[in-house]
């Protein structure tokens, strides 16, 4: 099912569902960075085989996380980084984030993160708020939008393919696809 409403596409997280997210055009950079992203709640301890039975990935991969920019030092570690808004460092997790996120948590307390604002991505900054406000928690589960061997999702056409031919059950999207 396409979603519209970001809304209802943060009432599906919190319902404990996959959500893929497409908008814009693909992102530059080395990991999902919420254009082409599948989404998940990083308060779930089992988010892992939820989302791989989705994808259909290793069991042992870890999953990195998005966070918004202002809250990331009350999550992480940052030490001398000031952001991360492509997803190429590995942070250490604050007691806290241990605690309430064990699904974005690697075994060595680390964790991947993107951190994100308004400026760099409105639609995805508004759907973390949203889920923020909500459950005080400023962080997704976030990966690629593709299942196992695939490549990450170009289109809508790929997008709706991979929604028919796999688990996932919804996409957000703030387009009018036609």
């Amino acid at each position: 099912m396409i979603i519209t409403n970001i809304n209802k596409a943060v009432e599906i997280i919190i319902n404990q569902e996959v959500l893929a997210i497409f908008q814009n055009n693909s992102e530059w950079g080395p990991r999902a960075l919420g254009n082409r992203s599948l989404l998940f709640d990083p308060r779930n301890k089992n988010a892992k085989e939820i989302v791989n039975s989705i994808k259909g990935r290793e069991w042992w991969r870890p999953f990195g996380a998005t966070i918004l920019l202002e809250e990331v030092h009350n999550w992480f570690n940052m030490k001398n980084l000031k952001e991360s808004p492509f997803m190429t460092f590995a942070v250490k997790s604050k007691k806290i984030t241990k605690k309430l996120l064990p699904s974005i948590v690697h075994i060595d307390g680390t964790c991947r993160i993107q951190t994100v604002t308004k400026e760099q991505n409105e639609n995805f900054y508004n759907l973390i708020n949203i889920f923020f406000k909500k459950t005080n928690v400023p962080v997704l589960l976030n990966t690629s939008f593709n299942l196992a061997k695939e490549p990450l999702i170009e289109n809508i056409d790929d997008a709706i393919d991979t929604l028919k031919r796999s688990k996932l059950r919804y996409i957000y999207t703030p387009l009018t696809i036609k």
